[in-house]
């Protein structure tokens, strides 16, 4: 399992649970493998961050997947902090000039609370989220919005 692809120690803790271990082998396991190495949450927080950033999720939608990981909070904090500001409205300016035409061409009138939904269901932040909204409308240049 480990050879296919990363796991947090919840994970892998479950994932061993449902397979049939009983729980306290299960838990042994995913210590042992911790403390040989195989086993890195901050790695995997750090890994998963960075992945995901990169395909245009913001920051409140990968601390709640880590989270649902089993990652723990210092952890996540930690890889987010890779995360900035400043990188997150690029990301969302890119991602809305990619789906504004298609919504506008849908329903002109929904756009901008469509976009906005996008964009909040994505994890990026509201002043964010408000900002490239405001600035799309703006730079559209549509009468109704």
């Amino acid at each position: 399992m480990l050879a296919r692809r990363a796991w947090t120690r919840a994970d892998l803790t479950a994932r061993l649970r449902r397979r049939g271990a009983p729980p306290d082998v299960a838990l042994e396991v995913a210590e042992d493998l911790e403390r040989r190495g195989y086993l890195d949450d901050a790695a995997f927080a750090r890994q998963w961050v960075t992945v995901r950033a990169a395909r245009g999720y913001g920051a409140a939608r990968l601390r709640a997947e880590l989270r649902a990981r089993g990652v723990a909070a210092g952890l996540i904090d930690a890889a987010l902090a890779a995360v900035d500001r400043g990188g997150q409205l690029e990301e969302a300016r890119r991602l809305a000039s990619r789906r504004l035409p298609i919504l506008r061409k849908r329903a002109p009138l929904k756009a901008a609370s469509r976009l906005r939904d996008y964009l909040l269901r994505r994890g990026f932040p509201a002043g964010v989220v408000a900002q490239v909204t405001r600035e799309s409308v703006r730079l559209s240049g549509h009468p109704d919005w």
